[in-house]
């Protein structure tokens, strides 16, 4: 079974959108956390990131995607 994934995002990010679609499409279980709305979680997220604010991050197991495809900054 694959991991589950967690996926960062903030609101109006296009990026953020492609990383979900291809999640969805795949089919892996995700939970997606937007930054925005969830500011405490922001720490977590720059030490996943070495310090950058950008997004998607994407974490599935121990794998760390950091703006995969282009990100947007938070």
């Amino acid at each position: 079974m694959a991991p589950h994934v967690t996926l960062y995002v903030k609101d109006g990010c296009a990026h953020c959108d492609r990383a979900r679609a291809a999640l969805v499409a795949r089919g892996a279980p995700f939970t997606e956390i937007d930054v925005s709305r969830h500011p405490e979680i922001v720490p977590e997220l720059l030490k996943l990131t070495s310090g950058r604010r950008v997004v998607p991050v994407t974490v599935e197991g121990a794998r760390i995607t950091v703006a995969g495809d282009g990100g947007s900054t938070f």
